[in-house]
């Protein structure tokens, strides 16, 4: 698949990294050209300097072929501007727009655009590392109204079986994370101190299932 990427800082050299590396083709646009000295050495895509909203730069950028686009410039602006250039004029369906004001990135969201808003996502993370009970959330289905999430389980849960686990908190595990590797649990899995467990859960049970996991077994503190 061809992928496009508007802005060359070091959150778009390493998303050109990635997609090249998994064999898609690559085009990094950047208004900067010296910008590009932050792309992999043995990068073989397209480098590009021009505004990422001019439909010239996109259509030298192969846009019109492109199954993604990705809009992670330094500035809000010009990342919503080609963001909505790429699908509405481009037709392209996969396209998402980082947004460094979380409020402007909610109301795009709810326009159709998907954002990725850097400051929320990362104060959440260190917020859950923290605090007890905290959680990640990895992956949402509206639709389906269902999360897979990573939740901080209480000391008493060591030692208890996946099963076990799974009956008491009306939750299934979806893997989990051991000495930095994941493992896809069997019913007779043991959860061993340090764990990090990854829990698929319908949203109308996300309460209890915080609650519980947090309480540890029989409602203990």
């Amino acid at each position: 698949m061809h992928i496009v990427i508007m802005g060359c800082g070091r959150t778009g050299a390493a998303l050109a990294g990635q997609f090249e590396s998994r064999g898609h083709s690559v085009a990094v646009i950047d208004r900067v050209g010296d910008a590009f000295r932050r792309l992999p050495a043995d990068f073989q895509g397209q480098r590009i300097t021009g505004i990422g909203f001019d439909r010239e730069t996109l259509v030298s950028a192969g846009v019109e072929d492109a199954y993604g686009f990705a809009a992670v410039s330094s500035g809000d602006n010009s990342n919503i501007l080609a963001a909505r250039v790429v699908r509405e004029t481009y037709g392209v369906d996969n396209v998402v727009a980082r947004i460094a004001d979380p409020g402007r990135a909610e109301v795009y969201r709810r326009l159709g655009i998907p954002t990725v808003a850097p400051v929320p996502w990362t104060s959440a993370q260190i917020v859950s590392r923290l605090l007890p009970g905290g959680s990640d959330e990895g992956y949402t289905d509206e639709t389906a109204g269902v999360s897979v999430r990573r939740l901080s389980l209480h000391d008493g849960w060591v030692g208890t079986t996946v099963d076990a686990l799974q009956s008491a908190l009306h939750a299934r595990v979806a893997y989990l994370v051991r000495f930095g590797k994941a493992v896809l649990p069997e019913p007779s899995t043991v959860v061993q101190v340090d764990d990090e467990v990854w829990f698929a859960i319908p949203e109308s049970e996300r309460n209890f299932v915080e609650r519980t996991v947090s309480r540890g077994p029989g409602g203990q503190s």
